[in-house]
């Protein structure tokens, strides 16, 4: 079918105005991690709260004795900071940029009336749309909005290369990819990759929170803004746990088609080398937790060298190895 320029042209615009929103968000978050009170001030501002819940009486000079929260004309209303408002500025933005980048996404398909899933812009383009829903949703579970700068500096990143230097024309695939187990294995591969990308920024911020309860002098600037270290690990398994059936899925519909299309179910194809080591690693993170009880500075460390091998998959192998996956840059 013939490719709708219109439509591609929006999707474009859509696309690099999603990018400029989220280094604006990016902006007012770093603003809201570099000048709010989070971590361990925060939790002692937190349980502060909770003795003067329980009848302790008000702190002189605590936020329940604050003349701001008095003025509000509800009594125990929060009365949010100027960094607070900031941050929540920032989730604003994060929120338009996901309508903005969703909204590409789907107008390259109907430009091209396919999945947008045939080529590295594409996938590229999936991939980020993925880890920023998935971080959103997080998000509102867990006090962690003041990270976002964090997953949203390599998603900005991983789509600056993505429009400029993997940029493809909105095309039809070729005729290899017309094939229905598209949609099924690329999506998959595509939603486990993104979801992948947040447990990996959650552990290297773990590992971080983790050698400043060790070691606060050394790391006295960042180490108290981060949350406490059992919310890190829980934001990392919880995703995790959710991304590893699908991708598991994903490598399964891919030797079903590798089947139908190149004659076996497995061959050792670079790309299905290095998303098998990807497998066994998570694997090994979620067995670790299951059974031997890591929850500390071992599991985040597999959880990183998963990471590390999703991003070697995404780009060495698609980009620089040859083989039967090169063609199409994905998969």
């Amino acid at each position: 079918m013939p490719v709708n320029e219109t439509l591609s042209q929006y999707s474009d615009w859509s696309y690099t105005t999603s990018v400029v929103v989220y280094v604006l968000a990016m902006i007012f978050f770093l603003v809201e991690q570099s000048f709010g009170k989070h971590g361990v001030r925060a939790a002692e501002r937190t349980r502060t709260r909770q003795l003067v819940g329980a009848g302790g009486g008000s702190v002189p000079g605590s936020p329940v004795d604050s003349p701001a929260r008095a003025g509000t004309g509800k009594p125990g209303a929060p009365q949010r900071s100027r960094t607070e408002r900031v941050g929540r500025m920032g989730a604003a933005l994060a929120i338009l940029g996901v309508a903005l980048h969703l909204a590409a996404f789907v107008l390259r398909g109907l430009a091209t009336s396919r999945m947008p899933l045939g080529n590295m812009y594409e996938y590229m383009m999936a991939i980020t749309l993925v880890t920023v829903a998935a971080w959103l949703v997080m998000m509102r579970k867990y006090r962690i909005r003041h990270l976002s700068a964090f997953l949203l500096l390599p998603v900005v990143i991983l789509m600056f290369i993505g429009g400029t230097m993997l940029y493809a024309v909105a095309a039809p695939v070729q005729p290899a990819l017309q094939s229905y187990w598209l949609v099924i294995h690329v999506t998959a591969a595509a939603v486990s990759s993104g979801v992948f990308l947040v447990p990996g920024v959650a552990s290297i911020l773990y590992l971080i929170r983790s050698a400043y309860d060790r070691d606060p002098v050394k790391f006295g600037k960042l180490g108290p803004k981060l949350p406490a270290a059992d919310v890190l690990d829980r934001v990392a398994y919880r995703t995790t746990v959710f991304a590893f059936p699908v991708f598991t899925f994903g490598i399964l519909c891919g030797a079903v088609w590798a089947e139908a299309a190149w004659g076996r179910f497995w061959g050792w194809d670079p790309k299905e080398t290095v998303a098998f080591v990807a497998w066994v690693v998570y694997a090994a993170y979620l067995h670790s937790r299951a059974t031997a009880g890591w929850r500390g500075t071992r599991a985040a460390v597999i959880n990183v060298i998963g990471f590390a091998v999703t991003v070697f998959n995404l780009f060495f192998v698609n980009l620089v190895s040859t083989g039967l996956h090169s063609y199409a840059g994905v998969g």
